[in-house]
């Protein structure tokens, strides 16, 4: 049977997006700022009550977990494979000085094997952790990668240029809005009279797709334990509880695709969403120290706890905006001026949203999706998805899912006939 050209051209532009999950209610408003319950150690923190005002602050004298006293492995320097075409020259391995305290990473892609699973010492200079860069086999600090929001917030936009969205203190901001993918960020902070601007951090993001809603936050703190949990998720209006240990999971039982990993014992979590996007989650403080360098003017009754974030997006289109994900575009070039000491770009009127879960900023494209016909048309917009852009294949496995989808309704047209 003859097809015409324009039509398999088409259907090789054409991405489809996956079954949409089933309409459910809609959960009750979140409150950004979750007020969080009496911690401890051993068990995960409940959900914040709304109604309660002010927090209740953690014991400052609970134990800290006890040091293991096995000596660490020390990975011998013969152990990458000979067959590595340029030999690489690790970080230096943990050693019986380094402490309990001290951070390690290792390459989880087994598509290296030169360099899967070796163990390295993240960098002094890395104090939110570090990941392995696999095709290096070097660690770097997730605060300095693309996609990462750390800090005051500092931005690393997919285009790779550092920048700083200062936004407002108490208000929310669209770090992201796609057709069927949408982020919003609070911010907290502390005015400085002394400037025109706030000090923020962001709190807490709150992440829609499809009909569901994702929020990750940290809870407010008096005195900061790092082995005190500060972390709150809930998906659709649920919390998620995490037992207090690494690798600890959760996969919501309506969608599948959704999962959410602990990546150290608590304060630290990856959740991600099946060949959509992969977030990583850090719940730190600021420190006397840094609220001396910068002047926050940080008090012992707030340690102003925040997020450090990064996130890998796999499936975005071409007309993708907000803070972070105009970043992401195609031929997108960066208004800010990389010269300066702190690059900051504006747009606050044009990305501030209503609340955590709004889609009223003014640049925001989410849609959400209700049927599979809805579906179909909402991918007329998607550009075509290049094998070398970096997403692993993913383009390749939404072109083959297509074409099968195309023959199938190609088929039932002719036995029609």
């Amino acid at each position: 049977m003859f097809v015409p050209s324009f039509v398999l051209t088409n259907a090789l532009l054409i991405t489809p997006s996956p079954s949409p999950s089933p309409t459910i209610p809609s959960p009750p408003p979140l409150t950004p700022y979750p007020t969080p319950p009496t911690p401890s150690p051993s068990t995960t923190p409940s959900s914040p009550s709304p109604t309660t005002p002010s927090p209740t602050t953690p014991s400052p004298t609970q134990p800290n977990p006890t040091p293991s006293p096995t000596t660490p492995t020390t990975p011998s320097p013969s152990n990458p494979s000979p067959s590595s075409p340029t030999p690489h020259t690790p970080y230096s391995p943990p050693t019986q000085s380094d402490g309990a305290g001290v951070k390690r990473a290792r390459c989880r892609n087994k598509n290296y094997p030169q360099c899967y699973n070796t163990e390295h010492v993240c960098p002094n200079s890395c104090p939110s952790g570090c990941e392995v860069e696999c095709v290096t086999c070097k660690p770097i600090c997730k605060c300095d990668q693309p996609g990462a929001v750390c800090q005051d917030p500092r931005f690393i936009g997919g285009d790779g240029i550092t920048f700083y969205f200062h936004g407002k203190k108490d208000h929310d901001f669209c770090l992201l809005s796609d057709s069927n993918l949408h982020i919003n960020a609070h911010f907290i902070g502390k005015h400085n009279l002394n400037m025109k601007r706030d000090f923020t951090w962001v709190q807490s993001i709150g992440i829609l797709f499809g009909k569901h809603q994702l929020f990750i936050g940290a809870l407010k703190t008096d005195r900061w334990d790092d082995s005190v949990d500060r972390l709150f998720i809930s998906f659709d209006g649920e919390p998620i509880t995490l037992s207090e240990s690494k690798g600890a999971r959760w996969q919501s039982s309506n969608v599948p695709s959704i999962s959410v990993v602990r990546d150290d014992d608590t304060n630290n979590v990856i959740v991600g969403f099946e060949r959509i996007f992969r977030i990583t989650a850090k719940v730190v403080p600021i420190t006397e120290e840094d609220s001396r360098i910068h002047n926050y003017g940080i008090t012992e009754d707030d340690t102003f706890a925040h997020l450090d974030l990064g996130f890998k997006f796999l499936s975005l289109s071409s007309k993708v905006t907000g803070v972070l994900g105009q970043t992401y575009r195609p031929n997108y070039k960066s208004l800010v001026n990389v010269g300066a000491k702190m690059p900051i770009m504006g747009g606050d009127k044009e990305f501030k949203t209503s609340n955590l879960f709004a889609t009223d900023c003014v640049v925001a494209r989410f849609k959400g999706i209700n049927s599979k016909e809805e579906n179909i048309l909402e991918d007329l917009d998607l550009p075509s998805l290049s094998c070398g852009s970096g997403i692993d294949g993913e383009g390749v496995y939404y072109l083959i899912q297509y074409y099968v989808w195309y023959r199938l309704v190609l088929i039932d047209c002719v036995k029609t006939l």
